[in-house]
């Protein structure tokens, strides 16, 4: 990294240092990602205009070593209309993004202080609208002409040029990890008091996401058109994740879906980014309980992953007793706690062959009503794989235990692996953190399905059965430790020791106390009584 570069982390600091004097975390998050996502295509763009110029024979290596002399390049074979079309045409883009619309060129502008902010806005609205049905609306939540950015068009003008150049130091390609998800994660980690609601959207942390996505792959390393769902995607990172597991990734499809329309764009902007192809993301914009999707062409798929908003409210209209999402339940999960909705509409979209993982709160393992009579018939169907305890501590949103709950639909028998992984993290502020170490150990009991003392347990369905289908790990994961034997003549020395300290102590607070002199009649009576108290 040269020293004109920053890291993603760097770079997020000095963006918010200059967005906090005028709005609130969860406001300039938005700025903040939408231009990074920006920088990101524009960089893209001048990097493949100068492989496609270097290939062509029409310049060499040399002559495209520096940012400047990309955007130069491009700017000359561009403005040649005999050879644009061809130049073009070579990139292979999906969008396009005119010369003096880049980064690059914007940033010149803003160094020679001629930057107008409809600049930046038209090359927004250019970008949408070089590809709409990959990059509609992608840019709606950076409002450009918000009075939140400043007062007057002046002052508005002067921030974004002021967060533009915070940015200009990050070199994407140099951040080998998720680029959005991670800028997320360290924006709630650093500024999560300042972000409210906004903190509270469930983001997975990213070790819990290596910890399930690995699960949910196992076996299916070599599978060719691998496809995982996740109907509650939030940026995508938890869907984005597969790819690490799945040898074929360039041939893994995608299909998330999400409520909110910020983050369903952050999503999208996501999946650019990893350069996963327009053809292999499906990915929708809705209320994943209000109606069924998807529901045409490819409707379950190899894994479904989620982490849905914990003990959300729904409508649990009647109606949805005849969705065959619920139908074969017989019952609806109540009102006040979606979560059982959730996994159930998920496990509807799953293969035969599928596996599905679901991060929820711990009173979905012993909770009664309708929720009691679901999970019941779930342990009947065999439908229930495994649950892992995780630690508390380790979300963003909340500081309550969850667990994993892995379910398969096509499998042998009916027991159940319990996994207390409630001890598996190292201690950290503000969250607690699951190491590599940690990951690999569960997912290695997950792996090896066997019983071992106070960690993991392989229930009989007859044993859960006898437990009133009652899944709360405790019961089946035994981690008393005893209280260790007390010494009672090392704790008599103890305290004969203890007892001579304060006796000492009492004496020579007594002799301080004694040479204390006072002509005021009161305050020497009282301390001579204070005196007696010692003697």
């Amino acid at each position: 990294m040269s020293n004109e570069e920053k890291t993603l982390e760097q770079v997020l600091w000095d963006s918010a240092n200059v967005m906090r004097q005028t709005m609130g975390a969860a406001d300039y998050m938005d700025y903040a990602l939408g231009i990074i996502f920006y920088k990101h295509l524009s960089d893209k763009v001048l990097e493949s205009a100068a492989m496609t110029l270097v290939d062509a024979g029409e310049v060499e290596e040399s002559d495209v070593e520096t940012e400047a002399q990309r955007q130069a390049v491009y700017q000359k074979y561009y403005s040649d209309e005999s050879f644009r079309d061809d130049l073009l045409d070579s990139m292979d883009m999906d969008y396009t993004i005119k010369p003096e619309a880049t980064f690059t060129a914007l940033m010149d502008e803003i160094r020679a202080q001629k930057f107008q902010l409809e600049h930046l806005n038209q090359a927004f609205t250019d970008i949408e609208q070089s590809n709409s049905d990959l990059l509609g609306h992608l840019f709606d939540d950076v409002d450009l002409h918000s009075t939140k950015l400043g007062s007057t068009p002046q002052k508005r003008n002067e921030l974004i040029a002021d967060v533009m150049t915070a940015l200009a130091p990050l070199n994407l390609d140099s951040h080998s990890g998720d680029i959005l998800g991670d800028a997320y994660e360290y924006m709630i980690s650093n500024f999560a008091s300042d972000m409210g609601q906004k903190a509270g959207e469930f983001y997975t942390p990213q070790s819990v996401s290596t910890l399930l996505t690995h699960i949910i792959t196992s076996g299916n390393e070599e599978k060719k058109g691998f496809s995982a769902y996740d109907p509650a995607m939030g940026s995508g990172s938890l869907l984005l994740n597969v790819k690490h597991y799945i040898q074929d990734a360039d041939s893994i499809e995608y299909y998330g879906q999400e409520i909110k329309t910020s983050t369903y764009n952050l999503a999208r902007m996501n999946m650019i980014i990893h350069g996963v192809a327009a053809t292999n993301q499906h990915l929708h914009n809705a209320d994943t309980l209000d109606k069924d999707w998807p529901s045409d062409e490819v409707t379950d798929f190899d894994a479904v992953m989620m982490n849905p908003p914990y003990s959300q409210k729904w409508s649990a209209d009647k109606g949805f007793l005849s969705d065959p999402r619920f139908s074969d339940y017989g019952v609806l999960a109540p009102k006040s706690k979606a979560d059982y909705a959730f996994l159930l509409h998920g496990l509807y979209h799953l293969k035969s062959t599928g596996t599905m993982g679901i991060v929820l709160p711990h009173g979905v393992l012993f909770r009664g009503g309708t929720e009691g009579k679901i999970r019941q018939k779930l342990l009947e169907k065999g439908y229930i794989y495994a649950v892992i305890g995780l630690p508390a501590g380790i979300f963003y949103s909340t500081g309550i235990p969850t667990i994993i709950m892995v379910l398969k639909k096509d499998r042998p028998g009916r027991d159940v692996l319990f996994i207390d992984g409630s001890k598996e993290f190292v201690k950290g502020k503000p969250q607690n953190n699951l190491t590599d170490a940690n990951i690999e150990r569960l997912y290695n009991a997950y792996k090896d399905r066997k019983d071992e003392e106070k960690f993991c347990h392989v229930a009989t369905f007859e044993e859960i059965e006898d437990n009133d289908f009652n899944l709360n790990i405790p019961r089946y994961v035994d981690t008393f430790e005893p209280e260790p034997d007390v010494d009672l003549g090392e704790l008599n020395k103890e305290m004969a020791e203890t007892n001579k300290q304060i006796e000492a102590n009492e004496k020579e607070l007594l002799a301080m106390l004694k040479e204390l002199t006072t002509t005021d009649t009161k305050k020497a009576k009282d301390l001579q009584d204070f005196i007696h108290l010692f003697e």
